[in-house]
């Protein structure tokens, strides 16, 4: 299967001594689910303290392969409780902010539109979400939501639709109905525009060679290799 992925352009031989430490099952897995990432949706969280709720939404993003993740840093620390990730972070491309306005700047440099989740008239229902072209959901701190700044810089601000009688829901829980959903109709909406490129898939690839198994991390220190960077960040393009 290596020389295929060589073939592929999705490895180079210098790769050859990562990827023999893998069982052929777990390589096989790594590239099933590699070819089914995405950047066309992604996240952004300000200030979510809670080392739950922030573990929760990691895992929620790989669990619907929501590559790209930012984080703004609020009062605590950005520590995802390991115990809830399940080891879920190590596969995602996670980049860090010291501002909201850092983040959405930099999302939308790179051809995003960012959709604040917001509770107000203005607010769009998910499935009314414009999705052919990339979005990115912002949801903030689990008390008191987003800052102003987040929400005067949002290009638009979107709701879950509930029935009942509470109309708010934990970040966690919200994000995760939220990636249901946009990755689901995405997938249908954009056809092969929904999946990372040749180029984005090699770069995550060689990165999870390297990092996700100690082995991995000890064999690219003893040969002196990089541990490629995941693309923490999407590539830059024109917005559309």
């Amino acid at each position: 299967m290596f020389e295929e992925l060589v073939h592929a352009g999705l490895v180079r031989p210098e790769d050859r001594p990562f990827w023999d430490l893998l069982t052929p099952r777990r390589g096989r897995r790594m590239v099933e689910v590699l070819r089914q990432r995405t950047r066309h949706i992604a996240l952004i969280l300000e200030a979510v303290d809670d080392g739950h709720n922030q573990a929760a939404v990691l895992r929620s993003a790989d669990a619907f392969g929501v590559q790209y993740v930012g984080v703004v840093r609020g009062r605590a620390p950005f520590r995802p409780n390991p115990e809830v990730t399940q080891g879920a972070d190590k596969w995602l491309s996670v980049s860090h902010f010291e501002s909201v306005g850092q983040a959405i700047r930099a999302m939308q440099a790179r051809g995003y539109r960012v959709w604040a989740s917001q509770l107000d008239e203005t607010a769009l229902p998910l499935p009314e979400v414009d999705l052919s072209v990339p979005a990115v959901f912002l949801f903030g701190n689990e008390h008191d939501g987003l800052s102003e700044e987040a929400l005067r810089m949002a290009d638009g601000r979107f709701i879950v639709p509930m029935c009942g009688f509470v109309q708010s829901l934990n970040v966690s829980v919200a994000a995760a109905i939220t990636l249901f959903h946009a990755t689901r109709r995405a997938r249908r909406e954009v056809g092969k525009a929904y999946f990372l490129t040749p180029a984005e898939q090699r770069q995550v690839l060689r990165h999870w060679l390297r990092t996700t198994t100690p082995k991995a991390v000890r064999l690219s220190r003893a040969l002196a290799a990089p541990e490629h960077e995941a693309g923490t960040l999407p590539p830059a393009g024109p917005r559309t």
